[in-house]
This record gives C-alpha cells, structure tokens and sequence, in this order.
C-alpha cells in the first residue's frame, strides 16, 4: 500500500488518516475480550460513541450482515467497518488486526501448555478482565437495546428471539430468518412500527456516515465484474493451499486433515463460536483424537481469557493435532504450523464474504422491505447478544453449571453452590466503576486486571 493510495484513503470525506485508523484498530482489537458480546460492545463504544466514526443505524446495519454470516461476526464487522473507511487495505488493516492479539496470545500460551502444561498464572493475569468486560458487556446490551428497541414490536421479537435460543437452542438461523420474514412482511404492509429509524448518535455527522452521505465512493458501489475478481482471488487464498497439501500430503497427514476439517468449520458456523464448539470438540476429541477431554476445555478457558474471537481456540487444537503427530519435524514447529494453518483456514473466508456481499448489502439500505427486514433482525440481534451475555456471565460467575433438557426446554442451569466469589465480587466492582461513576473502560479493565492478579498472589483464586 502506498502512500498515494493510504492518502485517498484519508481524503475520502472522512479525514480519518490510516495511521490513525490503525491505532484505533490495534485498541480495539488489544480490548477485545468477552466473546461476541464483548467485541461488539468494545466497538460500540469506540466507534459510535466516542469517535463518531459512524452513525448507531450504519453500525446496526453492518452488524446485522454480519450476523447472517458463517464465521466471528465481531471480527466481520470491524473488517466491514475499515472496509467503509479505508477500502480493501481498511477492511485487512480492521480485520487483520482484530484477530492479531489473539494469534500472539493463544500461540504463546500454547507453547507454555505444551511444554509445562500447566497456564494458571496467565489465566489468572486475564481473571479480572474478564470480570470488568462482563460489566462492558452488561452496559452495552442496554446501550444499544434503548436505541434500537424502539417500539412494542421490537422488544417483544427481541424477547422471543432470546427466549427461543436460550430456553429452546432454536438453530440461530431460523430466528434471524424468521425475524427478517416479519420485518419484511411487516415493511410491505406499511406498518409504522417496521419503518426505517432515523439517525440515533453521531446521526450524519458521523464521519463514514458524512463521507457516503452525497456523492457515493467507487469501492462501495456493486461492481458484479469486481465481484467476480475479488470472489475468486480470496477463493484461490483459501482452497489453493487445501488443495495443495492434499495433492501433496495425502488425506493421511494432520496437515491436510486440519486444513479440510476447519474449512469445512469455516462454512457452518452461523452465529458464532458458541453454535459450534460442542461439535468441534467432539470430532477433534472423539474422532481425529487430536486432544483429550480437558485439553479441550483448557483451550476454551484460553480463548475466553485472551483478546479475539472464541472461535480461537480452534489454533489451540489445530497446535495440539500437529504436535501429538509433527510427521518429520519438530513437534514445536509442526505444532506451530499446524496453530497457524487452522487459523488461515478459518479467517480466509471472513474477508471473502465482506468484501464480496459488503457494497451490494449497503445498497439495500434504502430499500423499504429490507429496511424492515433489517429493523427486525436488529430486534433478534439484540436479544441473541442478551443471550451471549448471559452465557459469558454463566460461565464467569460460576464454576458450574447443569444442562436441562426437559422437552422442550434445552439450556444450561448454573449451580447456585459453585459461585465464584472473587468474581462476583470483581464484576460488581467493575459495574459500578461504569454505570454510577462513569469511569473510563481502560481504566476499568486496567483496575480489575491489576485486581486479579493481587488475588492470585494472596491465594485468594
């Protein structure tokens, strides 16, 4: 990228240089902890309210695109963002970066597991964060519920939409579906509740929001012949390495088997980490034999712990495969090509669908029917991210919890006996840091780190 090129991209209306996106970037994706919800309300916060790089309607649109997507829908959405701003070179430069911490932070502590087996201080390190991002996460639930539950329709398809996923593990997307069949329908039909909301915080001010709002940019117009070019280039930088390793390995090696099955991983994950990990822990457990039971949970406690998205964890198994069977290398080295090839397979095609759908999905919001569609989808959105909120609180604030399944209830029960105390406690104190004293999000992750770690050295966790 040259500078003519990172130049245009800072005189494209915005004047919001590349440097300075990058730096941005780096913060958000240095801070982005708590699965989908914390990513999102990371973003949120960073991009809507405190830069007002782009308008509460723009960010819901893009996020509700990126919700229909296989794959991390927080890591689309900040591609789809730096994409808006910067072009191609933006949406590699958000999304690359999203994704960076977490490749450091799992590789890392996947050498330690390995040779030591034994990460417990790390996690400890990462204890208190995770307290303070439930609060985050707590915080921007009700942030964008207020904005975009804007009537009675709303909240209620925000209501069934979580009652179904979290009482009744409805597919995810049967409900995003559904949502988008009564919004369209209910749009049609000239009903006020489904027409477009005008522009929440940032309005046209906001600075993406200014730069498309007269003369639309070139990259984000539908090109179909672009399309093409783009489609098959990021087509070729996924499959033209499983191919080859294929052609060249044999389906026997652990390299092709880890660059066939997360490839396969990277086309069915709708709605996240969460509606796929039960699945990739058994195969990886049960059938390829590439990890034991624990190790699993172990590499879920890492990606939960450290910066990215959840589905991270799948570096920690694609490590462990290629170490337990490195072939005619090193078992570090292996480990470590094997780590990085299951995350190639696995983020490849998130910038393939954002920057192959991405203009054609900003054309339709001027679209009556499919702002309705789109309206509605944000009402499910919200109670789907009040469902992720949940389970992150679940999971944070007790040890344990109990599957019921009870035709035809299907959710997870926490033992009011195994609450984690320090947690809880953490968690409070980080709450209050937000909502009563208004305290700085670093400044709240940075306490409830140092906080975390003082509990590991007096025994406490």
């Amino acid at each position: 990228m040259d500078a003519r090129n990172l130049q245009a991209g800072a005189d494209a209306g915005h004047g919001i240089s590349f440097a300075e996106a990058f730096r941005v970037w780096l913060r958000v994706a240095c801070l982005s902890f708590g699965g989908p919800a914390g990513q999102i309300a990371v973003m949120h916060r960073i991009l809507v309210e405190e830069k007002n790089w782009i308008s509460e309607g723009r960010f819901l649109h893009a996020l509700n695109y990126c919700m229909l997507l296989p794959g991390p829908e927080a890591q689309q959405l900040a591609t789809y963002v730096g994409w808006l701003m910067h072009r191609t070179a933006g949406g590699l430069m958000a999304g690359g970066l999203f994704i960076l911490p977490g490749i450091i932070a799992i590789m890392g502590l996947s050498y330690i597991y390995a040779a030591f087996g034994n990460v417990s201080f790390v996690e400890a390190l990462f204890f208190g964060l995770k307290a303070a991002v439930l609060a985050i996460v707590i915080e921007a639930v009700v942030r964008i519920g207020k904005r975009a539950l804007k009537n009675r329709i709303m909240i209620a398809l925000a209501a069934i939409a979580f009652v179904a996923i979290f009482f009744f593990a409805v597919p995810f997307p049967i409900i995003i579906i559904a949502a988008g069949v009564i919004g369209y329908v209910g749009a049609r039909a000239g009903r006020p509740e489904f027409a477009p909301a005008g522009h929440g915080h940032g309005g046209s001010t906001a600075a993406i929001d200014s730069m498309l709002g007269e003369a639309v940019p070139e990259h984000v117009r539908p090109n179909t012949a672009r399309a093409i070019r783009v489609g098959a280039l990021w087509l070729a930088l996924w499959l033209v390495p499983v191919v080859a390793l294929l052609w060249i390995l044999g389906q026997a090696s652990v390299f092709s088997q880890i660059a066939l099955f997360f490839s396969k991983m990277a086309l069915v994950t709708f709605g996240g980490a969460y509606a796929v990990l039960a699945y990739v822990a058994q195969q990886a457990v049960e059938h390829y034999h590439w990890l034991k039971p624990h190790e699993m949970l172990d590499g879920l406690g890492m990606a939960e712990t450290t910066p990215g998205p959840l589905i991270m964890v799948l570096q920690f198994v694609g490590f462990m495969a290629a170490y337990r069977d490195p072939g005619g290398l090193s078992p570090m080295l292996a480990a470590t090509l094997g780590g990085l090839l299951a995350t190639w397979v696995t983020f490849t095609p998130c910038f393939l669908w954002i920057f192959v759908g991405a203009p054609y999905i900003e054309r339709l919001r001027g679209n009556p029917g499919l702002a309705g569609a789109l309206g509605a989808i944000t009402a499910a959105v919200v109670g789907v991210i009040l469902n992720l909120s949940i389970w992150f609180a679940l999971h944070t604030l007790f040890r344990e919890t109990v599957p019921v399944h009870a035709f035809p209830f299907a959710f997870d029960r926490p033992v009011p006996t195994s609450v984690d105390v320090p947690a809880l406690v953490l968690s409070i104190a980080a709450a209050t840091a937000i909502f009563r004293f208004k305290l700085g999000m670093l400044t709240v992750l940075a306490g409830s780190c140092a906080a975390g770690v003082a509990l590991r050295l007096v025994g406490v966790i």
